[in-house]
């Protein structure tokens, strides 16, 4: 554990045994974190397919209904940072339970929201719980598993959980939506976030970095201002040019701000921007954008599509689209061991590649009336995802070396809402 990561003492069962105490109150520590994993990527999958019911009931356009998706997106992009800043700053497991209880709260107000903007502002408020919720979650594991092996190999688990919730989110929501209506998507969250929250206080061992971190307020702001502009001027582009336009010229500044102000930080800023000197953090982090893009649109329009042609209902949909997460969890336990054989460069490239014939051959396919062009894209993407996750700990362990000597965590400990 680093120095800069104070842990404080708490009483763990098993005092006798004091490394099976331990052992067990990890176990109980990592079934809580993935808890919010779940909590936020079953959400996210099953949102999707809700889209065209909340159509209908509201009598919502499709602007509306973007924003129902996006509204969660925009706030969770702004304020990333933010969050996990805050852990480092005031505790982690706080954080982390606050994290939870905002999730359930937003949940409920989803769940009964009487208007559409209602509803909207319910999945913003989520936004805000996941972006305290999943950087805590990471910052923990650091402190809780400190030897690089076994913290790999947590990681591992809890990323894992992220093709879990994509794999049972869909088929789960459909059936939820065909037997419940829309509004249960979001009730069957409240009992995980529930839990996560209560087992938080026995599992998770209170850590901050309270000594070593400071709250950089030009920094979090113009963060903020960059990654929610450019975040609205992409989510508004096609339909409200002018807000995008806006937004941009918000963004860009802001971000050019943020970088003077983060490079005369030294060691002390929010982003370092030293780790995009490591070799290949850049490719890495490309490829997990292009990934991101693509999928959300995806998930976001095939839904609503299969629903408003009248192909599938949403246990339908859900079926469909479950063939690319079983890939996706069926190849990505394996990708690691072929980076080793080919090279993280060529496992990364060629599954980019793939991702990017399965969106071609998705957008190709756009409004046929079978889908089998459309899984065989899903396929392909669920394939590349699968291929082009898992090499990326070799980039990290490159910017774990390039920054060797500082004090400060590195943003991916704290800031980052996936590993």
């Amino acid at each position: 554990m680093r120095a800069h990561d104070r842990l404080q003492p708490s009483v763990s069962a098993g005092a006798d045994h004091p490394a099976q105490g331990i052992a067990d109150r990890r176990r109980l520590t990592l079934v809580t974190l993935c808890m919010a994993v779940l909590i936020a990527q079953v959400d996210t999958s099953v949102v999707n397919l809700a889209i065209r019911p909340i159509g209908v009931y509201f009598t919502a356009g499709v602007a509306a209904l973007q924003w129902v998706v996006d509204g969660y997106n925009l706030v969770y992009a702004a304020l990333l940072l933010t969050g996990g800043l805050l852990a480092d700053l005031l505790g982690r497991r706080i954080i982390f339970m606050v994290g939870a209880a905002v999730f359930t709260a937003a949940s409920l107000l989803c769940a009964f929201a009487p208007t559409v903007s209602l509803l909207i502002g319910g999945r913003a408020l989520a936004g805000l719980g996941a972006a305290l919720l999943l950087p805590a979650s990471l910052a923990i594991i650091r402190v809780v598993w400190p030897d690089h092996v076994e913290r790999g190999r947590v990681l591992g688990i809890w990323a894992g959980c992220n093709g879990l919730a994509l794999a049972i989110g869909p088929t789960l929501g459909g059936l939820l939506i065909g037997q419940f209506g829309w509004r249960s998507i979001f009730l069957v969250v409240v009992p995980l976030g529930l839990a996560a929250f209560a087992l938080a206080l026995p599992a998770i061992p209170e850590s901050s970095a309270r000594q070593e971190r400071h709250f950089d307020a030009p920094g979090q702001i113009l963060g903020a201002l960059a990654l929610g502009g450019l975040a609205l001027a992409a989510i508004e582009m096609n339909a409200a040019t002018l807000t995008a336009l806006i937004a941009l010229a918000v963004a860009i500044p802001a971000l050019l701000l943020f970088i003077a102000v983060e490079s005369q930080r030294g060691a002390a800023a929010l982003v370092p921007l030293a780790m995009f000197r490591a070799r290949g953090f850049l490719g890495a982090v490309t490829a997990t954008a292009g990934m991101t893009f693509g999928m959300y649109g995806v998930l976001f329009l095939l839904p609503l599509t299969w629903q408003s042609s009248g192909i599938l209902d949403p246990l339908g949909v859900g079926l469909a689209l479950m063939p690319m997460a079983l890939v996706f969890v069926l190849v990505s336990p394996f990708s690691g061991t072929l980076s080793r054989r080919f090279g993280v460069h060529s496992m990364t490239s060629g599954g980019v590649a793939l991702i990017g014939f399965g969106l071609l051959i998705l957008s190709v396919s756009a409004g046929w009336k079978s889908i089998l062009a459309d899984e065989t894209g899903l396929i392909l993407t669920g394939l590349g995802m699968g291929l082009a996750t898992r090499p990326k700990p070799a980039a990290r362990k490159q910017v774990r070396l390039a920054g060797e000597g500082r004090r400060q965590p590195r943003p991916g400990d704290c800031s980052s809402g996936s590993p």
